[in-house]
């Protein structure tokens, strides 16, 4: 199996519950460590004794989380090669199966435990956050769901594998569809089309294949939802993602806000997009290329030129991001280029037992890979500010707070695009980020109402789903004209990873967005204390409910329209600006 470099990184602090040489892809060598454990909680006598549990428990958690995120990465970095492909499901079906009624099983004696009341009682600012997630594990949990997660899990990497292996010959060449994404910026508006079309229709060539992996995956948390009690997926992910903040009906309110409040300024930048390019109508290629026609922004070559002006960037934001940044690269964190075989899409995974994080993305040469090398490092930041936090459970926060780190990073970071570009170049790159912001919010919405559509109607056919997915275009698609691609439109979703592999994951990028946008704003007024509040928030992980981790980093938790219209105009301000 290829080997990555973080394979030798050590343990953050020694261990102190697991030994030092241990398998924990071995079921046999876990299971004595949890047996260790369920036989000490009835033995804890003092509160010290029980919290020193609590922390022995989340470092076999912890250990087993890295476990499972290097394989997973290696997997992603590899999904053509075979050993890399049987280590990350041998634990998917051998060690989480195991896992889980396992971890039931503390869950249940944390729950019961005597000193309980007066842990909570004492320390209730500490654990109050811990004890209602446990609270709802127990919950949920049923034995019967465990080989449904499995085969989730199994059909979620089926579904990688095949976004992964898509490429098209393109002119005599070969390429990955991450790779044609350049061709859609160039100014040859037959060359755009050209492409387009040869991706669009390469991806319908596989639309059988997605609607059955979908169809499986939904079937499967259909039936998860059931045995946990509930009438449908929709309640049941809203229970198990821990949105004790928000409901169902807040995401549909949200959706009509940004139907709104962002759909006129949508539709403002395509009346403009289309004057500028004097095209009669816009069409789906000519919505990524510069509208005067420049060619796309070139920032980088090579990927290490990428990271040299990325350091630059933070260097200049703030000394101990700066910082940061180069202890990554010095560890070799990053695995940055597209290649064949690597798994689509960018991410952060944390190395919970190192708690170092890793940086997963697919760069080709584009303002995008910028934009995504900032959003990923901004999530690299959240894992370091928590490094110092011995509680397992307090070193992931909620992710519509994560993904605040990540965005408003973007936003912060933009500020000193110059490392990248000219000062003219620089300005045309926040133009895109901006712009970029606003018709994110629309397929935000459509991606997010599409699974409320789903979830809500068990049972429901194909041809429904698609005639739903269509009226969520309309509402939310803007102005382009789509006829004769209509089916590339139709399947348009078959693209975003999320619905498939992460279910509801993703209204959280809009609550998110607001939350970096109140960042950014804050920014404008005062930078030192804007960052300082920013990182004040990073560094509580998930110690506090939601609300407090908004309002720590100097951003109410709110998404109504009476949040996103104001934010709305400071964007629309700032790209007047712009030239």
């Amino acid at each position: 199996m290829s080997s990555l470099p973080f394979n030798e990184l050590p343990a953050y602090k020694p261990r102190r519950f697991v030994p030092a040489q241990i398998n924990l892809g071995d079921w046999e060598q876990i299971v004595p460590l949890l047996v260790r454990l369920e036989d000490a909680a009835p033995k804890c006598a003092t509160l010290g004794a029980f919290e020193q549990w609590l922390l022995d428990a989340g470092e076999l958690s912890a250990a087993l989380d890295e476990e499972s995120s290097r394989r997973y990465i290696t997997m992603t970095c590899h999904t053509d090669d075979p050993a890399a492909e049987k280590s990350y499901l041998d634990f998917v079906e051998n060690i989480e199966p195991e896992l889980k009624p396992k971890q039931f099983k503390l869950a249940q004696l944390y729950l019961q435990h005597p000193l309980r009341p007066a842990l909570l009682a004492e320390k209730k600012a500490r654990y109050e956050v811990f004890d209602r997630n446990t609270q709802l594990h127990v919950e949920l949990f049923r034995e019967e769901n465990v080989p449904l997660e499995t085969e989730e899990s199994k059909l979620s990497q089926q579904y990688q594998k095949l976004a992964g292996s898509l490429t098209v010959n393109f002119r005599g060449e070969e390429k990955t569809l991450v790779q044609m994404g350049r061709y859609f910026e160039e100014p040859d508006r037959a060359l755009r089309e050209e492409a387009w079309m040869l991706v669009a229709k390469r991806r319908l060539q596989e639309a059988e294949k997605f609607e059955e992996y979908f169809e499986g995956l939904m079937n499967l948390r259909e039936r998860i939802a059931k045995n946990a009690g509930f009438k449908n997926y929709l309640e049941y992910a809203f229970r198990a993602r821990g949105r004790f903040d928000y409901t169902p009906e807040d995401c549909l309110r949200f959706h009509e806000a940004i139907e709104r409040e962002v759909m006129p300024a949508l539709r403002e930048l395509q009346a403009r997009r289309r004057q500028q390019l004097s095209v009669e109508k816009l069409r789906p290629w000519d919505l990524s290329v510069d509208p005067l026609n420049r060619a796309a922004l070139k920032p980088f070559v090579e990927v290490e030129q990428m990271v040299e002006r990325t350091q630059g960037v933070f260097n200049r934001l703030d000394a101990t991001l700066g910082g940061e940044f180069k202890l990554m690269r010095d560890l070799r964190l990053l695995d940055l280029a597209n290649r064949k075989g690597k798994a689509p899409g960018g991410y952060q995974s944390t190395l919970a037992e190192s708690r170092l994080p890793f940086i997963f993305m697919n760069a080709v040469g584009l303002q995008r890979d910028v934009d995504t090398m900032l959003h990923e490092a901004g999530h690299a930041f959240h894992a370091l500010a928590t490094r110092n936090e011995d509680f397992y459970a307090y070193r992931n926060a909620p992710i519509e707070f994560c993904e605040v780190a990540s965005m408003a990073m973007e936003l912060l970071g933009n500020e000193f695009l110059e490392e990248f570009y000219s000062p003219t170049d620089a300005d045309r790159a926040r133009r895109t980020h901006l712009e970029g912001i606003i018709n994110i919010f629309p397929w935000i919405a459509a991606v997010d109402a599409f699974q409320h559509w789903i979830y809500s109607h068990p049972g429901h056919t194909r041809a429904e789903r698609t005639a739903a997915w269509i009226a969520l275009m309309d509402r939310f698609g803007g102005d382009a004209d789509w006829s004769g691609h209509e089916a590339a439109r139709a399947n348009m979703w078959h693209r975003q990873l999320h619905i498939f592999i992460h279910p509801f994951y993703y209204v959280e990028y809009g609550i998110a967005q607001l939350g970096a946008l109140q960042v950014w704003a804050n920014s404008k007024r005062d930078k030192v204390r804007a960052l300082a509040d920013y990182k004040r928030g990073l560094a509580l992980g998930g110690s506090r409910p939601l609300p407090e981790l908004f309002a720590a980093a100097g951003c109410p938790f709110d998404f109504s329209r009476e949040t996103v219209k104001p934010l709305m105009e400071l964007v629309r301000n700032e790209l007047a600006k712009l030239p």
